[in-house]
């Protein structure tokens, strides 16, 4: 995880870049372990818990139709709460997080484990990951917050858009 974390840092200081979370099944996290890197704040903007989905809709501008239509466990929703992130809080980059942690809230088309994370870097297409982990919840949580990092880590900035 230290490896991640100093991949990921040193990627946003060269770049000179901000970045953003926004998490629901991680609780934060994710912005936990990306502000245990000393001088984080040179980079690190802050980030959302929208652990609800009516926090969702206020905080980060997800729209109650794609809630109700893809639920919260969903592509569309984690691109939605991912762009939201990276206007409220004005960054080059955010990535969010939507998924079932568990031991209950699965179902047959989104097991527990089922984790989706959108990454909203500015200029570029709003990309969706979706992942299937296994473990206990804290298990899965841990490997949330892994695979995030790495998604953060391969960033790419040049424009596309």
């Amino acid at each position: 995880m230290v490896d991640l974390l100093s991949s990921v840092s040193a990627l946003f200081l060269a770049e000179r870049k901000k970045l953003a979370v926004v998490e629901s099944c991680t609780g934060g996290r994710l912005g936990a372990a990306l502000t245990s890197v000393p001088g984080a704040s040179q980079w690190f903007e802050g980030g959302f818990i929208t652990y609800s989905n009516a926090v969702k809709m206020k905080q980060v501008y997800v729209r109650e139709s794609t809630l109700q239509e893809n639920g919260a466990v969903s592509e569309e929703c984690v691109k939605e709460m991912a762009n939201g992130g990276m206007i409220a809080m004005n960054v080059d980059c955010a990535l969010s997080i939507s998924g079932i942690a568990g031991p209950d809230g699965g179902s047959e088309d989104k097991p527990v484990g089922t984790v989706w994370m959108g990454l909203a870097v500015r200029h570029r297409k709003i990309e969706a990951h979706r992942f299937h982990f296994h473990g206990d919840r804290e298990a899965i949580q841990q490997q949330a917050v892994a695979a995030a990092l790495n998604l953060l880590g391969s960033v790419n900035f040049k424009k596309t858009v």
